[in-house]
């Protein structure tokens, strides 16, 4: 079963008595035993499931087939995107350790690293990944974990990931890759050499902007630290939310395929407009396609608000990767708990607009952010 989009949709198995062909949903918080010895049998291994906090069939679906997707041999689910990170970096790091990432990260990733794992006691210092001395020199003793995005949010660098790998590796840490914006269609960082991969499954994974969920995968001694983070902190993910993310799995690849094509139109256009400063849109990604992201300056004597004002049925939203071309605005969401100084530092502006290309015909889209730039 080598194919992408073959693993996307078969090789979760079913046990041989339930006779369906959609997983069901386990909307259940507790399972059933019928007796104390069928009951303590969970503890030693013989029932896989007790409590859906600890357990249930839903997120392990989401996680086996995410994982199945990126090649590696295990994973976990989480409540959220930041529940993932927040457990792979928990699986590794204690107080008093030390983290490396990447200075261009998603805001919330970035906050979430300064601000709360300081409060914990572990200290993040944000270096330019561009720059392998400057990460390097970067590292101290206390150092446990290399962090960064496959591509980054919101001006899409492509990360040399087998270079950064080399570097975990040279100096004894744990490599976790972000691989939301790019899916596992585009890359599989595990294969690269990250010890650690984690998704933000609202997006591409769940596809249709109706699930918020996380998940993360690789190696599996990772994994079950991070699984029991998620247990004990209280990050799993309901077992509806897990049904809804697997659903959207089963097409990753067809909408990653038309979302990246579009985009590539998309982006061509857009270097070419007036009110348009610069576009940012990678080539190196992938030779299946370079994602559906494009992010735009608009020119100085732009407004934004006129911009925002004329989308027609492009919606601005704070989010990206449904099925629908959006919008978003990452100096006032995405970056907006930044300071002036770690915006500018980073390059987001009033003038930054982030486009989630979606499957609607690619000329259509074009039409509408032409109307938008009009009234820009």
């Amino acid at each position: 079963m080598d194919s992408f989009n073959t693993k996307a949709i078969h090789g979760n198995k079913l046990p041989a008595f339930i006779q369906s062909k959609v997983t069901p949903i386990y909307q259940t918080s507790v399972f059933s035993f019928n007796s104390l010895e069928e009951m303590e049998g969970y503890y030693s291994g013989d029932s896989p499931y007790l409590y859906t906090r600890v357990g249930n069939p839903n997120s392990d679906e989401l996680a086996n087939v995410t994982a199945r997707l990126e090649g590696a041999p295990a994973g976990a689910a989480a409540s959220s995107g930041l529940g993932a990170i927040m457990a792979a970096v928990l699986a590794v790091a204690k107080s008093g350790d030390h983290l490396v990432a990447a200075h261009d990260v998603y805001g919330g990733t970035f906050y979430m690293l300064k601000e709360e794992l300081a409060r914990m006691g572990i200290e993040t210092s944000f270096v330019d990944f561009e720059d392998k001395q400057a990460v390097e020199a970067a590292i101290r003793p206390e150092t446990v974990i290399l962090y960064t995005e496959s591509v980054t949010n919101p001006f899409l660098r492509v990360e040399n990931i087998e270079e950064m790998a080399a570097v975990a590796k040279k100096h004894d840490l744990v490599f976790i890759v972000d691989n939301t914006f790019a899916t596992p269609y585009l890359v599989q960082p595990y294969a690269l050499g990250a010890d650690l991969v984690v998704h933000s499954a609202t997006k591409y994974i769940g596809g249709h902007s109706d699930v918020s969920a996380g998940v993360l995968c690789g190696k599996e001694e990772y994994v079950e630290l991070a699984r029991s983070r998620i247990v004990n902190i209280g990050l799993n993910l309901s077992p509806f939310e897990s049904w809804l993310a697997c659903r959207g799995a089963k097409t990753l690849g067809l909408r990653m395929e038309r979302q990246s094509a579009n985009a590539q139109k998309a982006a061509e256009w857009l270097t070419s407009q007036p009110k348009v400063k610069k576009v940012f849109y990678p080539t190196t990604v992938s030779d299946k396609g370079n994602g559906a992201i494009i992010t735009i300056h608009l020119a100085d004597d732009a407004d934004e608000s006129g911009f925002f004002r004329s989308l027609g049925w492009i919606q601005l939203v704070p989010s990206l990767a449904g099925v629908e071309t959006t919008v978003s605005w990452p100096f006032g969401t995405s970056h907006r708990a930044l300071s002036l100084e770690e915006k500018k530092a980073v390059g987001v502006s009033e003038k930054t607009v982030r486009i989630s290309i979606g499957i609607e015909e690619a000329a259509d889209i074009i039409g509408q952010l032409e109307n938008a730039l009009a009234g820009a």
